[in-house]
């Protein structure tokens, strides 16, 4: 039997991996909880590895591979999962990544989101951030937000992503999900004519250029609920991040109108399991409340994490917070918790205090 990507895409989630690589010179190679693993097949050629993802692909996206040299797409095995697929040219080859993407879409309870996502997901309008590293689970996390306004309120949420990972069915809400490359041209096209589709709640997958952030802010002023994602780290970050794109003598007015359109910011990473067993994710959560809006008017950044820190009551935490609590309930070890930490030095004096780090080895 000849090897498929359905072959190795089942495989892939038997041993419970979230990623397959695959790559000329070199066997299929299977991220799984977190850590790269070779299998035991032979390398592949150049021409298996080109047949191999050659066989998942039309020719309108073979002729955009070989023009764009970069494609994005969603394949699905039924009776199996989805997979959020990259392919890409390197040294003249083309290689690919397939990221799994369950059917099942969790809740926000099952994935220990923060509970303050509950009160954020129902916001009657404004911007919420979801931010972090690629691969730290943002998708999921909106995917749960979103579930939770399909489950408890009947709205119209209209989504742009690239690709569509988790597919939503209607239960109060009416979902329209659109792709990139598929059912639109871009993000900015989609959000240009979404106004007339009489939405309630707009997903869009990524903030990538100016133009998006324009049109996702207005959407926000002009009383919608707007989801998107950044590749930050934390709040703070993405506040600047966004007022970055703007040309200086437009900064000041943009401030203005993230400190009016911002409800939260919810940035993420994950941490292996000290048990092996997959990852766990770990969060900071900013709320906007008036002193946070004024520091962001201000253009005073730097000080929203002080608010966070004092912020409890609102359900803000601060990342670090998050990862004391983990290591506290024994589900992530010293070491691991150190990597991810926003002041490493503070961290381990607040985790020696626990008696974790260096007095006992890691807790």
């Amino acid at each position: 039997m000849s090897l498929t990507i359905d072959n190795l895409l089942r495989e892939l989630v038997n041993r419970e991996a979230s990623d397959l690589h695959i790559k000329s010179g070199q066997p299929p190679i299977m991220r799984i909880h977190g850590s790269l693993t070779h299998t035991d097949y032979p390398p592949f050629t150049v021409e298996q590895t080109n047949n191999l993802l050659r066989s998942i692909l039309n020719e309108e996206r073979w002729a955009r591979l070989e023009s764009y040299k970069e494609l994005d797409l969603s394949y699905q095995v039924d009776g199996l999962s989805r997979f959020r697929v990259n392919m890409f040219w390197s040294r003249g080859e083309i290689n690919a990544v397939f990221r799994l993407i369950p059917f099942e879409i969790k809740t926000i309870d099952e994935l220990n989101i923060p509970q303050v996502a509950k009160k954020i997901a129902l916001m009657p309008r404004g911007l919420v951030l979801v931010t972090g590293a690629t691969g730290s689970g943002k998708s999921t996390t909106l995917a749960a937000m979103v579930h939770h306004i399909n489950t408890h309120r009947r709205q119209h949420i209209m989504t742009i992503e690239d690709p569509i990972e988790y597919v939503h069915q209607d239960n109060v809400s009416v979902i329209n999900q659109r792709e990139l490359g598929v059912d639109t041209h871009s993000f900015a096209d989609a959000l240009r004519h979404v106004m007339r589709q009489n939405p309630d709640v707009i997903l869009v997958g990524e903030m990538r250029d100016l133009e998006t952030i324009q049109l996702a802010i207005t959407a926000a002023e002009t009383g919608h609920l707007v989801f998107s994602t950044l590749h930050t780290v934390d709040a703070a970050q993405t506040i600047d991040r966004v007022v970055d794109v703007y040309s200086p003598d437009q900064q000041e007015q943009i401030r203005t109108q993230i400190s009016t359109t911002i409800q939260a910011v919810i940035s993420q990473t994950l941490i292996p399991k000290k048990d092996g067993m997959g990852r766990v994710a770990a969060f900071e959560v900013m709320v906007a409340t008036p002193a946070i809006r004024t520091l962001i008017r201000e253009g005073k950044t730097h000080l929203i994490y002080l608010e966070i820190q004092t912020g409890g009551e609102y359900g803000m935490q601060t990342l670090d917070g998050h990862l004391l609590q983990l290591l506290k309930e024994n589900i992530i070890d010293f070491e691991n918790a150190l990597t991810k930490s926003q002041s490493p030095v503070e961290f381990k004096r607040r985790a020696l205090n626990l008696g974790f780090g260096e007095a006992t080895g890691s807790g």
